[in-house]
Order: structure tokens, then sequence, then C-alpha cells
């Protein structure tokens, strides 16, 4: 059985939510794996981080240096080499530091890489068929995976069910010393620092509901419609890329990877495709009502409650109607 190794993402000492996404990815690739959480970072972040993953994974390895106070994959794709055993699986989310690391340490292990997968199709021993999305996720390929020399797959943000048992007393083991053991990586980059985007009148990152609109919205002038649904829900409205774009709303009411990252109760998606892009920005398994007029669009993936219609037909009459309910 192939090491089954999950790289845990954190923040300011708080664990990334794809933590348990990866476990049970790890789980559906082989049921009777034990999958070990890697979490890197300086002292004063990872200890937290340590003690959160052990709730959840039987082993957890810890490499702690000031080094790593910043996630430079540079710095961290030769010291996870050194540490990771031959063969081995190696789940990460798939967001802008993974796609920097993950290439470069598959060459390192000279295993396979997987990019992006949203789903596993099956498994019949050392060959494994994965799900991916093209074309801005209107269509889904199967991707034939050889694990024979082990595996680098980065998985969406969200795709999967987070395993969310938090029953382990795991055991810590300090891997400091073993990643160290040549030195510090000699590097061509230097972080120098991290600017922090202007905060805006409504601090979406906070919100528990939210109201998104997309390109669906066709004008500038129908968000109104989109405000009015916000007002009568008491939920603070957000927007996917194109609205930011086009500017019809500020930078600071973006969800995705290239705006805010959200972690709501419940989140209305109106008018949006649903591209990785704005996916990877909403976090914790929200409750998810989608309504665009596109049945194809794949935002209908991932939402609890889909609905087909155009959006400047449904949501006023939706806001007439939960202004009946609340009265």
């Amino acid at each position: 059985m192939a090491p089954m190794i999950a790289y845990i993402l954190h923040k300011n000492g708080v664990i990334d939510d794809t933590a348990l996404e990866l476990k049970s990815a790890a789980e559906m690739l082989e049921p009777e794996a034990v999958p070990v959480a890697v979490v890197m970072g300086s002292k004063k972040d990872v200890e937290g981080v340590c003690q959160e993953a052990a709730r959840s994974f039987a082993t957890v390895w810890k490499i702690e240096n000031e080094a790593l106070s910043y996630p430079n994959a540079e710095v961290i794709r030769p010291l996870l080499s050194r540490i990771l055993p031959k063969g081995s699986i190696v789940l990460m989310p798939h967001e802008h530091f993974s796609m920097d690391l993950a290439p470069g340490l598959s060459i390192c292990q000279e295993a396979a890489y997987l990019p992006d997968a949203v789903g596993f199709e099956a498994r019949e021993g050392q060959s494994l068929r994965a799900v991916r999305e093209e074309f801005n996720g209107m269509v889904r390929t199967h991707v034939a995976c050889d694990l024979t020399q082990g595996a680098v797959i980065t998985l969406r943000p969200g795709a999967f069910t987070p395993n969310e048992r938090k029953d382990k007393s795991g055991q810590i083991i300090d891997k400091t010393p073993e990643a160290f053991q040549e030195g510090a990586p000699t590097l061509q980059r230097r972080f120098i620092e991290l600017v922090e985007a202007e905060a805006g009148d409504v601090d979406i990152t906070k919100s528990e509901v939210l109201v998104s609109v997309g390109r669906g919205i066709e004008e500038q002038e129908n968000l109104e419609i989109i405000h009015e649904l916000g007002k009568v829900m008491g939920a603070d409205v957000s927007c996917s890329r194109p609205i930011v774009d086009a500017k019809w709303m500020e930078k600071s009411r973006q969800v995705g990877t290239s705006g805010k990252t959200v972690k709501p109760k419940v989140y209305l998606a109106l008018g949006i495709s649903g591209s990785f892009q704005h996916l990877g920005g909403i976090k914790g398994s929200p409750f998810m009502v989608a309504v665009n007029k596109n049945p194809k669009a794949p935002i209908f993936h991932v939402a609890d409650v889909g609905v087909v219609a155009d959006i400047l037909d449904f949501v006023p009459k939706l806001s007439e109607k939960i202004g009946e309910a609340v009265k």
C-alpha cells in the first residue's frame, strides 16, 4: 500500500478547511490507508495547526523553521523530497501555492502529476481514473493516472465532502531534523512583504449569508434587484470577477481565488457559472443555492439546490415571496 500524504495549508496559525477534504479524498483513494498530515511553518504558527490536525489524522509530521514563516515553494519542495517515502501519493489543495509546489515536487519524486481533480471514478491496482473539468467546467473528462511510482495530486477545494470526524488523538512527529539534515535550500527568490487588500464598506469574509451575483445580471442597472434581495434576506451582496472587471462593484466584494475567501452558512449564487477560480474562494461547505439559465453550468455540480431560470425573472419573484414570508 502506497503511503498517503496530505499537505496541510494554514494561515496565521489557523488550519485551512481543505484539510478535512484531503482526508476524505485519501480514504476514497485507499479505504484502508492511514493518511499522514504534513504541517510546515514557523514555530509560532505550526503548534496549534498540528494539534488541530491531530484531531483528524492519526499521524502528523511537523516541520518548523523560521525559513518557513512564508510558504515559499522553492524552500518547501526540497524539504518535502527529503522526508517523503518513495512511491508516496501526495494530496494538496489546488490553489496558487500548490500550483507552484506540486509540478516540481512530482519531478523530484519521479511521480505522476495530476492537477485539479474534482473526483475519482475508479481505482484498479496502480491505475487511477480521475475526473477533471475542462473549458471552464463545461466538460468533464476522465484522466488515467499511473500510481506505480506514486503521484502528486491537487484537489479542487470544495469538490470533496469534508471528513468532519475529529475523534482522534494523533501522534505529532517532529521531522525538522530530517528535513534540514542537508541544511536550508539555496534560494533564488525571497519573500519581501505581504500587501493586504483594502477593506471595503462590507467585510464579506465575516458574512453568514451571501447573495452573490455574476455575469448573468447582464447590465449594471439590474444590480438593484440583487441588492433588494439581499435586503429582504438580511444578507450581504458579493460578486464574481466579471462584475468587478466591469467596475460595477468594488474589489472588496469579489469572491474567488483572486478576490476574498468567504465562509458563509448560506451562499446564493445568481448567474454565476461556477469556475474553479470562484469556487476556490468559498470555504466551509455552506448551503449553496444556484440559479442559472444554463442547465449545464458547473455551479450545479456543487450546489445543494439548483434552479434553472433567468435571474432577471427569478430574483424579483424570490424577493417578493421572502418579503411576504417575513412579514
